[in-house]
């Protein structure tokens, strides 16, 4: 039986602008403008549901969106455990240009996530606890984020970590988080995030480092795929895929989910990277965060 994971984190209501000529200062510009639901912890739960893994979601939502949000989880295989709040769905707006996104953060509802919004039924059949940076980057969520740390730690649940945003990073500061997630089996920053975390920029060298604090840390380097490490084996280089490239929305998160979806079955971190790379070309095809129809999978990706 797969083990279940358990995911922790933002859900936001995503507003996509995709500009089709030059940016017009003071008037006018044509767009591509598309709703999405998203957020990184929610994102990785449904491309998770999709690839087959049992997947159970915890995050809070505004109240009028609830039940649109609890469909969506449901839409791909997530079991869902959403808490109303009356503060508004977290929102980011996100505009993209030529592949690249800039993005517009209110995180709304999200940063009243609390140890108890995570029923204890959550943790019966979990076999991997899965947070995002954003839980740890302020102070209420972070209270959150590591009582369920110590949490996982008293049931001998591993926990998986993706450090997620290199300027809420630079704010809390990297020596802070390391120590926050100390002892995490795995953590998966991009080069940016690898380098400020590790004072070098070689990825290779940044994953070995960072096999100080977790059991393996994986690396990703978008067109140049990733790099792997475990403590006490050298890294390995996975090549990334050739595709088109249309966002990068949800590229990291989708990569994780491949990864954690191929990890929870064999402990194989190496064969779980080169999963997660095509999980992630697959992702780089479409607009927004979430996963599309399973026949958009790039071809190889792992069969549910």
């Amino acid at each position: 039986m797969t083990p279940r994971v358990l995911v922790v984190g933002d859900v936001i209501n995503d507003l996509i602008v995709r500009p089709l000529s030059a940016t017009v200062p003071d008037s006018d510009t044509r767009a591509e403008i598309v709703q999405r639901p998203g957020g990184s912890a929610a994102n990785q739960a449904c491309w998770l549901g999709l690839l087959g893994a049992p997947v159970t979601f915890v995050g809070r939502v505004g109240r009028a969106d609830l039940d649109r949000h609890v469909a969506e989880l449901r839409r791909w295989g997530v079991q869902p455990a959403l808490v109303a709040d009356d503060t508004e769905t977290g929102s980011i707006v996100i505009v993209v240009a030529e592949g690249a996104r800039t993005m517009y953060v209110d995180r709304g509802a999200n940063l009243n996530l609390h140890e108890r919004d995570v029923p204890e039924a959550a943790w019966a059949d979990a076999g991997l606890l899965h947070l995002t940076g954003y839980s740890f980057f302020e102070r209420g969520t972070r209270a959150a984020a590591l009582a369920l740390l110590d949490r996982a730690r008293a049931r001998g649940v591993p926990v998986s970590v993706d450090p997620s945003s290199v300027g809420f990073l630079s704010e809390v500061g990297p020596e802070e988080f390391l120590r926050w997630t100390d002892g995490a089996e795995l953590c998966f920053p991009n080069r940016a995030e690898a380098a400020l975390l590790t004072g070098t920029d070689d990825p290779a060298e940044a994953a070995v480092r960072l096999t100080e604090r977790c059991r393996t840390a994986v690396v990703t380097l978008d067109a140049d795929g990733a790099v792997v490490a475990s403590r006490g084996s050298a890294p390995v280089a996975i090549p990334a895929l050739p595709g088109p490239v249309l966002d990068t929305t949800g590229a990291g998160d989708a990569f994780c989910a491949g990864f954690l979806r191929r990890w929870t079955v064999d402990r194989d971190p190496v064969a779980a990277a080169r999963d997660a790379v095509r999980v992630a070309t697959s992702a780089l095809r479409r607009l927004g965060g979430r996963p599309g129809p399973v026949a958009e999978l790039a071809a190889g990706a792992p069969a549910t």
